[in-house]
């Protein structure tokens, strides 16, 4: 099985940027750049640097620019005139917009144990979210503009040389049910096959999916264990606490599961992230997460029974597959012949857009969710 690749560290060096500079996100990266005696044109992006004043001062800083990085104002001042652009944090916000690496479950639920969901800071960024999100205020929208770009960042380089399958359903979907049980199963065989399972990042369907690929590392009963502690919080409502508190008694139980990534959203606030994905690049504008979830999903997408949210997936992965912006179309595989075709009769457009069409042998219909991995790879190597 291939490992999903993890984010920058500090024994991983930084992505180069055009021209030769680094982006440096960790206090062990500044201190392994600065032992060789320059900063210049390096980006340095949410790092305590306020124990660093006198290397910032002794270091040629020229064309570098310090995103929402804690500093002396000493240090400040030395960079400064250097020549290097200074972004300082944004005091009393509920994120940080300069942000280096993807979101953790740890992260967006601290504080759950103790005082429940409403005091975590997803719970907080959403309330700010929708306390600024129609005040106008250019400030405002700037922010959120700047943490989006910054999430983007860090996804890429999350994701490179990754094989992603991206699974999309609807939220609705209960914990303690068969087709919640077929959506875990799913995502760890694709775990399993070698690829990144990708998801919206919240509950029902998008949780399973990301539970099977936790489980990608266990025993097969570890599964089955799973979905029974779960299924006695079926739903994120009435209470988001209870619900996410049993996802995280399952990671206690389990700790280490397979890596996999969710792209949630804060415009729908009301659905929180679930635990499972290991990696959360959580957005605020909901166009650029679903854009960028479906366009990473670079093998393939398998969309499981949903509503308005999966079926306008659906088309918009349609729409670059029918004029192969992205290159070759790649595999749509759709589940469950009633719901797709009767339902919510996505499958008849779907196979009229791609008729006479390189997408024509890359989109697939089948019953069941165990037919998924199979479609997949028979759409995969078709010509």
């Amino acid at each position: 099985m291939q490992p999903t690749p993890e984010p920058a560290s500090a024994a991983t060096p930084s992505p180069r940027l055009p021209g030769g500079e680094r982006e440096i996100e960790s206090l062990a990266e500044f201190d392994e750049l600065a032992a060789h005696g320059s900063l210049a044109g390096c980006r340095f992006q949410a790092i305590d640097l306020t124990g660093r004043t006198a290397a910032l001062r002794d270091r040629d800083a020229t064309g570098a620019v310090f995103l929402g990085c804690a500093m002396e104002q000493d240090a400040v001042d030395a960079v400064r005139g250097a020549g290097a652009l200074v972004f300082p944090p944004v005091p009393g916000l509920p994120f940080n917009p300069y942000r280096g690496l993807l979101y953790t479950p740890d992260e967006l639920f601290a504080g759950l144990a103790e005082s429940g969901y409403e005091a975590t800071p997803d719970a907080r960024a959403y309330a700010w979210f929708q306390e600024t999100k129609a005040d106008g205020d250019v400030f405002s929208s700037m922010l959120r503009a700047i943490h989006d770009d910054s999430v983007s960042d860090a996804l890429d380089e999350l994701l490179v040389s990754a094989r992603v399958v991206g699974v999309m359903g609807g939220h609705a979907m209960a914990r303690g049910t068969e087709e919640y049980e077929g959506a875990a199963r799913l995502g760890r065989t694709l775990a399993r096959a070698g690829f990144t399972v990708a998801t919206g990042g919240g509950p029902g369907a998008m949780e399973a999916a990301n539970l099977g690929a936790y489980a990608s590392v266990f025993r097969d009963e570890m599964l089955d264990e799973a979905l029974e502690l779960l299924a006695k919080a079926p739903s994120f409502t009435p209470s988001v606490t209870e619900w996410a508190r049993a996802a995280f008694d399952v990671r206690e139980r389990w700790p280490s599961g397979g890596a996999s990534v969710g792209i949630p959203t804060w415009f729908y606030g009301h659905e929180p992230p679930n635990a499972f994905a290991t990696h959360l690049a959580k957005y605020f504008a909901n166009a650029t997460r679903e854009d960028g979830l479906l366009a990473r999903s670079n093998a393939g997408i398998v969309f499981l029974p949903g509503a308005a949210g999966t079926l306008q997936e659906i088309f918009d992965a349609a729409t670059p597959n029918y004029y192969e912006s992205r290159g070759e179309p790649t595999p749509m595989i759709l589940v469950n012949h009633t719901h797709w075709t009767t339902h919510l009769p996505a499958w008849p457009l779907l196979q009229a857009l791609a008729w006479g069409r390189s997408m024509e042998s890359r989109i697939a219909l089948v019953e069941n969710v165990e037919d998924a991995p199979a479609a997949l790879a028979s759409c995969s190597s078709a010509t």
